[in-house]
């Protein structure tokens, strides 16, 4: 027997799949990339390098998409809205359930397990919104939960005897007691995001996010830059972002693309800074002092910040002084 395992990287996912493993049953790893995603921090593809390794500590193959344009589509109008921030997290599962099926059907398989505990997560772990997604997603009856599936009705799986469901547990709740033992039971000491991990869950990105929509200017390339630096909003159709730090800095330069304008201190140690959209000789120089506010000014009342639209020459110099915090404060997103 084969089923597909959906492994996002973090801790519950690990020890459905180890539970079921260790029934004899055959299992297939699947997981889906967004640009979202916080269980491996140190890989900006997402979670496929957390479930890779999960995968292979576990001796299973790999499927992993890329769910990224799906994805972008359903945050811009979630049907079943939006969470504390703006996570749709409903739409989301319901995504990644419908190709979990259409794995399962590639594979041969005949169900799905997953990490789920009822009532940990206070919009897709719930007993009414579990079997509406599994109803959406073309799934109902076939998605094992193993460290739930005592507080849930038996699935087609445990029915017909394929599972055998006095192995499974009954964890409910908010709680992580049971699942650290259980990490403890199985060796397992390194899970990156035990309590699993989104970006769309941050208040700051959200709000960032939120404000990129209303612009009209959401899509996956700016999405990338909300994730570094300091925002301000200049006017309707000009955005700066400024490096916090040297990996920030050099971030900013790797995702500058052409028309972006780049802004960086000559001869004195500060931040490099990212404008994009469309900027006047009045927007420049603004940019300039907000960069320059930043830049260790060793007693100076002005620095010199290079200027250059990217791929446009070797741009221009500005002297500038820095920006008061009280023209800048209410621009900050």
């Amino acid at each position: 027997m084969k089923a597909i395992a959906l492994i996002s990287g973090g801790l519950d996912s690990t020890l459905a799949a180890q539970i079921v493993k260790d029934l004899g049953i055959e299992l297939v790893a699947f997981n889906t990339v967004t640009p979202f995603c916080l269980c491996n921090k140190r890989d900006s593809s997402g979670c496929s390098h957390g479930a890779s390794r999960v995968a292979s500590d576990l001796g299973l193959r790999l499927i992993s998409l890329n769910v990224t344009d799906e994805i972008l589509e359903i945050i811009k109008s979630p049907k079943h809205g939006y969470g504390s921030n703006m996570n749709p997290c409903i739409d989301c599962r319901i995504l990644l359930f419908k190709k979990a099926k259409q794995v399962m059907q590639e594979e041969g398989a005949a169900f799905v397990i997953t990490g789920e505990v009822l009532g940990q997560r206070p919009m897709s772990q719930r007993l009414h919104t579990m079997s509406l997604i599994e109803k959406e997603s073309g799934l109902s009856g076939l998605v094992v939960r193993p460290l739930c599936a005592k507080c849930l009705e038996p699935t087609f799986a445990e029915k017909e005897g394929w599972i055998n469901r006095e192995k499974l547990l009954g964890i409910s709740g908010r709680g992580r007691k049971e699942q650290f033992s259980l990490a403890e039971e199985f060796g397992i000491n390194d899970y990156p995001c035990p309590s699993g991990g989104c970006l769309l869950t941050d208040p700051e990105f959200a709000k960032r996010l939120k404000e990129l929509i209303q612009h009209n200017e959401f899509n996956l390339e700016n999405i990338k830059l909300l994730k570094i630096g300091r925002h301000f909003r200049l006017a309707k159709k000009a955005k700066l972002i400024v490096g916090r730090n040297e990996q920030e800095n050099e971030q900013l330069k790797n995702l500058a693309k052409d028309n972006d304008y780049l802004f960086m201190p000559l001869d004195i140690a500060g931040p490099t800074a990212l404008g994009r959209g469309e900027f006047n000789d009045e927007l420049i120089g603004f940019s300039c002092g907000i960069v320059t506010r930043y830049c260790d000014l060793n007693g100076n009342i002005n620095a010199k910040i290079n200027y250059l639209r990217f791929n446009d020459g070797e741009g221009k110099v500005f002297l500038s002084q820095p920006s008061k915090e009280e023209d800048i404060v209410s621009l900050r997103i």
